[in-house]
Formats: C-alpha cells, structure tokens, sequence
C-alpha cells in the first residue's frame, strides 16, 4: 500500500489536509471516518464549524471574565474549551486553553502553586490571546478543507 502521507489532492479519501502541528491527524481522521459521503462530510463539517462558532462565544465569556479577574470562571472556560478541542484533535487550540485552566485555579503547567493573581492573570491573557490566533488560522484551514473557504 502507497504512503498516503504524501499525497496532496483532496479527492482522494485517504488524504488528509497538513495541519501541522495545529492538529492530531489520527483523532481528526477518525472524526473524518464517521462521515457518510466523503464529498459531503454531513458529520465532521458540521460539528468543526460549530466548534469555531462555540469558540468565539466562549472567548467572548473569557474576555468578560478576564476584565472581571474572575479566575474560577477562565478556569471553567478553559476546561469546557479544552474538552471540545482535544475530542477534534486541535492541539494548539487545546494546550492554550491548559493555560488557561491551570493558571484559572492558581496553578503552573506542572501543576505546583502561582500565589501571585497578576501573574496568573497575566498567563491567561497571554493564553487567550494566542489561542485567539491559532484558532482564526485553524478556522481558515479548515474552511478550505471542507469547501467553504
């Protein structure tokens, strides 16, 4: 069998688009492998576009809550976010939004205790506003993937 990570044309049903390293190819090839008709892609679309709109909402409550220096609530976010881009496969989107959770309850990637609130707050700022980026790059990508670029 011919190594299908070199193939480029998207009609083929082995290809899958390079994300880099924004995204887990396996885990977002078996969301691919539950579609029906490959040319329709009625369960992956659907489900990647409506995580990118369920992005922007929550990033609008992170924003709210960051304004507020509400740490329980960008800890929330964070995880709910989290949750939703690790089941697609979004790596970047998922790792920032770590950040985000651990720094939310007052802790650092290795999970020891940050004391400082402005320090935690200055982490999830910065945080949200790479996962801003890489989700506005990865939305793109993905648009063009499934036609609607």
């Amino acid at each position: 069998m011919a190594d299908d990570d070199d193939r480029t044309d998207e009609g083929s049903s082995t290809t899958m688009a390079d994300f880099g390293d924004a995204v887990d190819n396996g885990i977002f090839s078996q969301i691919l492998e539950m579609d029906d008709n490959e040319e329709d892609r009625d369960f992956s679309k659907p489900l990647v576009l409506k995580f990118f709109e369920q992005a922007d909402d929550t990033f609008a409550q992170m924003d709210k809550a960051l304004a507020e220096k509400d740490l329980e609530e960008l800890s929330n976010r964070g995880h709910f976010l989290k949750g939703s881009s690790a089941t697609l496969g979004f790596n970047k989107i998922r790792d920032s939004c770590q950040v985000i959770q651990q720094y939310g309850k007052k802790l650092t990637l290795d999970g020891s205790p940050e004391p400082d609130e402005n320090v935690c707050l200055q982490k999830i700022a910065d945080a949200l506003k790479a996962v801003k980026t890489d989700k506005e790059s990865l939305e793109k990508q993905m648009k063009t993937f499934f036609g609607e670029a």
